[in-house]
């Protein structure tokens, strides 16, 4: 079953507006910064930034608790805020500083916190996609109501992995969430010039999974919808996919001189830009402004913070690579 939400969203409960914004609003700040800092070369390594798309990690990540499994892309970090990952950690983690979430030695597009259920940013196109889909088998096997949700994007549904994970995810009636955030291109190809079919809730369809597509840049409706199906993988209902159709407005990585698109088609989207389309919809302008204000704030602090934090020692290049004598695959 193959549903379209484009209908008007209402305005948003209070308490659910302010989050959704504010998860909106770290993201955005924090990828700001981060893009900053790389263009001053503060940041080593290379940048994939999801600025225009937040409404899907903050909508999304809103529907599912602490204990729920997440895995995302190389472009991850607005999932990994969402899901409620510190933002200091993730800093110094890009500075590839000892404190960082991996040591220092993952960078941008490797950030995992097992601990709130980030299984990991991933950067081979489509592979955390099998891994949430093994999330998925544990949650079913504890029996603890646990979901998992995959992020990916229109460049990896034609993947063969994600069809053989949308297959036994609905062969075992595993609670997990498909969620494809069509940022209209797969690096620089245009989605059509890569997918026979545009459709791409077919996809999910043709495995019996039912999937709805959302305006990806309505937090609301992103929300809405996120929040239904998580219900549904919940009660032992099995997969959902959730296509979300957004926009990125940067290249694909930070530098990307991006010939392939126009500016008029950036500025267009721009004009969606899903913290406004929240924005319009709350009834005292000044809480968004002073949320901005907050996660300005926050972000500088996080900077600062990381920044001063040392580098991994040259020592311990060794570890996490080899596993010690004697010690079980379990240890």
């Amino acid at each position: 079953m193959t549903r379209t939400s484009s209908h008007p969203r209402p305005a948003p409960a209070d308490d659910l507006g302010v989050d959704l914004y504010r998860t909106m609003a770290r993201i955005r700040h924090f990828e700001t910064a981060a893009s900053r800092l790389l263009a001053s070369g503060e940041l080593p390594g290379f940048l994939h930034l999801s600025i225009g798309q937040e409404a899907v990690a903050a909508g999304v990540c809103r529907a599912l608790t602490d204990d729920d499994y997440l895995t995302t892309t190389h472009r991850g970090h607005g999932h990994c805020i969402a899901k409620g990952a510190r933002i200091d950690l993730m800093l110094a983690e890009l500075f590839g500083r000892a404190p960082g979430y991996c040591g220092g030695r993952s960078g941008s597009m490797h950030l995992a916190d097992p601990g709130l259920g980030i299984l990991g940013a991933n950067a081979i196109v489509a592979a955390g996609v099998p891994i949430a889909v093994g999330g998925g088998l544990a949650a079913a096997t504890r029996g603890r109501g646990q979901v998992a949700v995959a992020f990916f994007g229109d460049g990896a549904v034609a993947e063969g992995v994600v069809h053989e994970s949308l297959n036994l995810a609905a062969l075992w009636r595993l609670p997990v969430l498909f969620v494809c955030e069509d940022n209209q291109y797969a690096e620089m190809t245009p989605t059509e010039t890569h997918l026979n079919n545009r459709d791409i809730t077919a996809y999910a369809s043709a495995h019996q999974v039912p999937a709805e597509t959302v305006d990806g840049n309505d937090a609301l409706a992103v929300f809405s919808a996120a929040e239904r199906m998580v219900r549904r993988a919940r009660d032992g209902d099995g997969p959902s996919f959730l296509h979300c159709r957004t926009y990125r407005w940067h290249g694909h990585f930070e530098g990307d001189a991006q010939n392939y698109r126009e500016a008029a088609e950036v500025e267009a989207w721009r004009g969606r830009d899903p913290l406004r389309v929240l924005r319009l919809r709350m009834a005292d302008e000044s809480v968004p402004t002073a949320i901005d204000a907050e996660c300005e704030r926050e972000i500088a602090l996080a900077v600062e913070w990381a920044r001063a934090q040392p580098s991994p020692d040259p020592g311990s290049v060794t570890a996490h690579v080899y596993q010690p004598d004697g010690a079980s695959c379990g240890s």
